[in-house]
């Protein structure tokens, strides 16, 4: 059973980040175990480049060789396929056994995993109107495929059977896993409904589906419908001259030229608001963020509320007093009031912080004769002014020395030599499926082949924002296969004839996605279940955001933080100026996520028959109500582009940002306060939690590797929460909820 494909059929992001698919061998149905019955059901055999495993190395998928309008033929027939191996499994004569019920499951899907993997990256990272047409025809489909699996009373029956044994069997500890999680997740998903009820929920199930890939593909088009033309270089006096350049070339490409296009990222806040000098243009860019998907061709609000109001009959269905109560019967946190508490538990001193930095950010505007009131257009300027002025960093200084290749070879890959003992080989035999995609072979410390690794660094209009990790193959013991993973971020490319230069924003996301990475490349399970990043929202977000200070630490610095020109490692100063600055105005960047993690929250707290008319006066209400700057500081993603928790799988769960940094900078300071980076730490990691999947508690894992329950002053510390540190030098902070 491919819980990765069915339950979580996102991508792990730094956005947004869950994980994707897995293939495998193909189903072995016949039972041949003494004094059963022969039973040799008829599969339907798949006539795709996907009915047997990829001939290339690691089984990576062949790019080349499907043609963007056979997707959606080549995905149908695998779903037809894997439904066949279902029904199987749920009326085989003989009676069900761990191994005949459990264990067939996690046979079953193979071609459709080889299939949906690469597929679902290309609808992500490079998609056109053929692919998201194609996307929009089967998202039904699959939903229909998980209730064809959850919702099958014949097979229920034999999962129940086998788990109402379970004290008589001998199992392994993982198996014992794989056994409490499958039942789980069939109850949770409503094999224990009445008909009529399980009748509903599939109506319900393909109509979400319907709606989510719809709204992801009018978050895309809607971030590209609103950037900007702005008429004049001199309008954009504070951007870089790379900055500025990239500007034209963009708009010559939407057939102005002369003329300056400012794009929009995918959260609420945009880079150029902390450069641009002329306050109309900050104003224009601002309001375009926040008006985008808001009536007209890519409208969301009208499916949010039918997804809200589909969402909360799914918690009545089942009994629950609202959907996040339903949604979070596996995570760490247990329930909405653990998440909500951790949370608003930390709004008063965040806001203490907020209104410390705006009175502070007010002030330097009167100091340049400003008389307006500070507006949120505002905050990012004069906050990029105070920075500099206080830490003496110059963040267009401070990417000359961060090519986007050096950080990944010469900082990352180095990390994870020193810790692990891993080393890399680009390679480029494998086919890809954009010319800037890059790939390369992983290599154990015993020199073995670990794994495959994509890295896809730049942004493109066809292309969903934010960061991500996904699996092409998920690693399986059983199944006998090794990880693929890749990652994909949004870095700005470069101007023509110049180096693809990165953001310390965007080096410390290439350390989070590739902790994602080795969280899957680490993985060491018999079942795909529960293999890698297979885990809860609020436990997969750790390894990753456990990796973010390392990009910090000095070895490592000393290594890829070079000037593009001269090689000069970067200095000493602008080092300092990062860790000095990493607890400055925090009221912005702790306030986005906070705000952004309580208004979902504030959604999927809603009762069945809540869902509100107005969606907007709806945020509105939820917003003044949080006891925030909202006003001045926008949550990072506003209810009409929070892809996150309409397509991402992150509803009731984008807490798990902020509750995994708990976890990461505890984790850190222990790895500080014992021996720093070293291989035998790297060991320790792996063997406590990051090779470990989900074959253990949360708990347990945790407390494996630090000995102790996970301590919230660590990521206080580091957030510079308290007035008396809000200045401080000390580790640098995640950047956070991607």
């Amino acid at each position: 059973m491919r819980k990765a494909t069915l339950l979580a059929t996102t991508m792990i992001a730094a956005m947004a980040s869950g994980c994707t698919t897995t293939s495998g061998a193909e189903m072995d149905a016949t039972t041949t175990l003494p004094g059963t019955a022969e039973y040799n059901p008829e599969i339907p055999a798949a006539t795709s480049v996907f009915a047997e495993l990829s001939p290339l190395p690691f089984h990576a998928p062949q790019f080349d060789q499907v043609a963007d309008d056979e997707w959606q033929g080549i995905i149908e027939e695998a779903i037809a396929i894997y439904t066949a191996e279902i029904e199987a499994i749920a009326n085989n004569p003989n009676p069900p056994t761990f191994d005949n019920t459990i264990v067939a499951m996690e046979r079953a899907g193979d071609v459709y995993s080889r299939a949906t993997a690469p597929f679902d990256q290309l609808t992500s990272a490079n998609t056109n109107d053929t692919l998201n047409d194609a996307d929009a025809a089967l998202a039904p489909q699959r939903a229909a495929l998980s209730s064809a699996i959850y919702l099958n009373p014949e097979l229920f029956a034999r999962v129940q059977a086998v788990y109402d044994q379970r004290a008589a069997m001998s199992m392994t500890p993982e198996a014992a896993m794989l056994l409490e999680t499958t039942y789980a997740d069939f109850v949770h998903l409503g094999a224990q409904l009445d008909p009529a009820a399980q009748d509903e929920l599939r109506s319900i199930d393909e109509r979400l589906s319907t709606l989510q890939a719809e709204i992801s593909t009018n978050i895309t088009d809607g971030a590209a419908a609103g950037a900007i033309f702005v008429d004049t270089r001199e309008e954009l006096a504070g951007m870089s001259e790379s900055a500025i350049e990239a500007a034209a070339a963009a708009a010559a490409e939407r057939g102005e030229p002369g003329k300056f296009l400012l794009t929009l990222t995918n959260t609420s806040g945009q880079p150029q608001l902390a450069q641009l000098e002329n306050r109309d243009v900050r104003e224009r860019l601002y309001n375009a963020a926040m008006a985008r998907n808001q009536g007209g061709e890519f409208d969301t609000l009208a499916n949010i509320r039918e997804i809200i109001a589909l969402r909360t009959r799914i918690a009545e269905i089942f009994g629950t007093p609202d959907y996040a109560t339903w949604q979070m019967y596996d995570r760490f946190a247990q329930n909405p009031e653990t998440a909500i508490g951790f949370m608003t538990e930390m709004v008063p001193a965040l806001r203490a912080t907020q209104d410390r930095e705006a009175a502070m950010l007010q002030a330097r505007a009167e100091q340049d004769g400003a008389t307006f009131e500070l507006q949120p257009w505002d905050w990012p300027y004069y906050a990029e002014i105070v920075r500099q002025e206080r830490y003496a960093l110059d963040n267009e200084e401070i990417k000359q020395y961060f090519v986007v290749e050096n950080v990944l070879e010469d900082g990352v890959f180095y990390m994870a030599n020193q810790l692990y003992g891993l080393t890399f080989e680009k390679r480029d035999d494998i086919p890809v499926y954009n010319e800037t995609v890059s790939v390369y072979t992983v290599f154990d410390a015993d020199g073995s082949e670990l794994a495959l690794f994509y890295f896809d660094p730049f942004a493109r209009e066809n292309k969903s924002g934010g960061a991500w990790m996904n699996n092409y193959i998920e690693q399986s013991h059983m199944m006998g296969l090794r990880p693929v993973i890749s990652n994909t971020q949004n870095i700005t490319p470069p101007a023509p004839g110049q180096p693809a230069l990165a953001t310390w924003d965007d080096v410390t996301t290439m350390f989070h996605e590739f902790g994602h990475g080795l969280h899957g490349m680490f993985a060491d399970q018999e079942y795909v279940s529960i293999s890698g990043t297979n885990t809860a929202r609020d436990w997969v977000e750790f390894p990753s955001q456990f990796h973010e200070p390392f990009a910090a630490r000095p070895e490592v610095m000393a290594r890829y933080a070079r000037h593009w020109q001269t090689g000069e490692v970067i200095p000493d100063e602008l080092v300092e100026g990062i860790q000095a600055s990493s607890r400055f105005d925090q009221g912005y960047s702790f306030g986005e996520i906070i705000a952004a993690s309580l208004l979902d929250m504030e959604w999927h707290a809603l009762q069945p028959g809540q869902t509100p008319d107005d969606v907007m006066a709806f945020e509105a209400e939820a917003l003044n109500g949080l006891g925030l700057r909202t006003d001045l500081v926008a949550p990072r993603y506003r209810t009409p582009y929070f892809r996150h928790i309409w397509n991402h799988g992150y509803q009731a769960g984008y807490y798990s940002y902020t509750w995994t940094e708990m976890l990461a900078h505890d984790a850190y300071d222990y790895v500080v306060n014992n021996g720093g980076m070293t291989r035998e730490m790297g060991d320790h990691i792996r063997e406590s939690f990051l090779g470990q999947g989900h074959s253990k508690t949360y708990e347990q894992m945790y407390r494996d590797f630090t000995g102790r329950d996970p301590r919230v002053e660590p990521l206080l510390e580091a957030r510079g929460l308290l007035a008396e540190d809000d200045d401080t030098t000390g580790v640098v902070a995640s950047p956070g909820a991607q």
